[in-house]
């Protein structure tokens, strides 16, 4: 073991390592002017990531709700106690009676609903603090109306979000938003459901996390 040792490290001090000339990587995000094209580029990328994206406006956006809730079957559904569409979220899983829906708001503390989250929940709803068009990315700011344990729990996540907030790239959400002066201590980024190729190298849905997202585009401009 030491012949071997002593071996390797008189390999490693005889060697004349040769510094690399310094590499220049350019980052060239994709950017438009056309609300129209950035909203596709946005919706083709998260349908290429399997997600289910379903466009609606305000007035509209009650049945959306309870569509997608009686056609996946969904019985009880974890919600936040806050947002912009929060009122629209309860009055339409409130008004279906055949089946019944049960939501759950999260309004106490993790330990109280962990058994049920992970075991009889079958979707989580989150509002959106914008959509990256680049890569076909949700962004969610996570406080404690909506607990991130909503969109990485259940088996399936809701996200709500808002035309007027998609954006061409990451770096122009920043400036946007000016995430300088006010950042939350944690962001999450979501291009499409949980996702693993690590058996195998064979994709698989749901290993980590959510296995279907359904993201609500509400039209807003």
């Amino acid at each position: 073991m030491s012949t071997s040792r002593n071996a390797i490290l008189s390999r490693l001090r005889d060697a004349k390592p040769e510094a690399k000339a310094m590499e220049t990587i350019t980052y060239q995000p994709w950017v438009s002017n056309d609300a129209q094209l950035t909203r596709q580029r946005f919706i083709d990328g998260l349908s290429a990531s399997h997600a289910e994206i379903i466009s609606t406006d305000r007035d509209a956006l009650n049945n959306v709700i309870k569509n997608i809730v009686v056609s996946k079957q969904f019985s009880r559904i974890a919600l936040g106690t806050a947002g912009e569409f929060h009122s629209d979220i309860v009055k339409a899983t409130q008004s279906l009676e055949t089946p019944a829906i049960e939501t759950m708001p999260f309004d106490c503390d993790i330990s109280d609903l962990k058994s049920a989250l992970f075991n009889d929940v079958d979707a989580g709803v989150t509002h959106c603090r914008a959509g990256i068009a680049d890569t076909g990315t949700l962004v969610l700011w996570p406080d404690i109306s909506e607990p991130r344990t909503l969109s990485l729990v259940p088996p399936c996540h809701i996200a709500l979000i808002k035309r007027s907030t998609i954006v061409s790239n990451f770096a122009e959400l920043m400036v946007t938003q000016a995430w300088q002066n006010n950042m939350p201590t944690n962001i999450i980024l979501i291009s499409g459901p949980s996702k693993t190729a690590d058996i195998q190298q064979t994709l698989a849905y749901g290993a980590h996390g959510p296995s279907q997202l359904v993201v609500i585009l509400i039209e807003d401009m």
